[in-house]
């Protein structure tokens, strides 16, 4: 991670606003994650940074939802699994989290399930953001479920990103924990990518709203 992509502690503070009992006190309730404190030597000593674009969006979303939730609900939307939140499928649909036309498609491949578990919500939902999206065809969504579900236990652990991206017409998608330094041949072409954990914290709030 290059210097650009860096912000420091100081620039962090005066530019969110946020006190530095505030930043260490989220960090503590694992609003922030451990290795987001980025330790590198400065002329002054040691000094803290952070991924510059991951910290401003995780403190703009802890801002805007702490009025409404404990520091303990917010580390659960946070983390990245949920293995105790199961819902019947077509409650998804009820609710408008997902449409009747991604169900459907999802249970061509997985089979029709009565009730879901979270990791199953999960494909759901990054299945029907990403057909929303207008980029992605029902046929490689077919793919993309096959690939969440081959590897569930990645993003159910720590942060993933999915690419789609074509060469030459032909379809592929990476599950990746960092896309900052995977390099592809000019022949390539990104169509989308989407945060997986950025997902599943909205999934989250969704089903956390719905449930009042």
């Amino acid at each position: 991670m290059n210097e650009d992509e860096l912000i420091s502690k100081k620039e962090l503070l005066e530019w969110t606003g946020i006190s530095y009992g505030q930043l260490y006190r989220w960090k503590r309730k694992n609003l922030i994650p451990e290795d987001w404190f980025i330790r590198k030597s400065s002329y002054t000593g040691q000094e803290t940074f952070f991924p510059r674009e991951k910290i401003l969006q995780r403190i703009d979303r802890i801002k805007n939802m702490k009025d409404g939730l404990s520091l303990d609900e917010l580390a659960d939307v946070f983390s990245p699994s949920s293995d105790d939140i199961s819902l019947g499928a077509q409650k998804l649909v009820e609710r408008n989290i997902v449409t009747q036309t991604t169900l459907h498609l999802y249970e061509e491949v997985q089979g029709s399930q009565e009730t879901l578990a979270f990791s199953d919500m999960v494909c759901l939902f990054v299945l029907e953001k990403l057909l929303q999206s207008g980029e992605m065809t029902q046929g490689e969504g077919k793919m993309l479920i096959h690939l969440l579900k081959e590897h569930e236990e990645h993003f159910a652990s720590r942060p993933c990103e999915v690419v789609l991206f074509r060469k030459m017409g032909v379809t592929s998608f990476v599950l990746a924990e960092s896309m900052e330094h995977i390099y592809f041949d000019k022949g390539v072409k990104w169509v989308v990518r989407m945060s997986v954990t950025a997902c599943i914290e909205e999934l989250k709030m969704s089903l956390n709203e719905r449930e009042e």
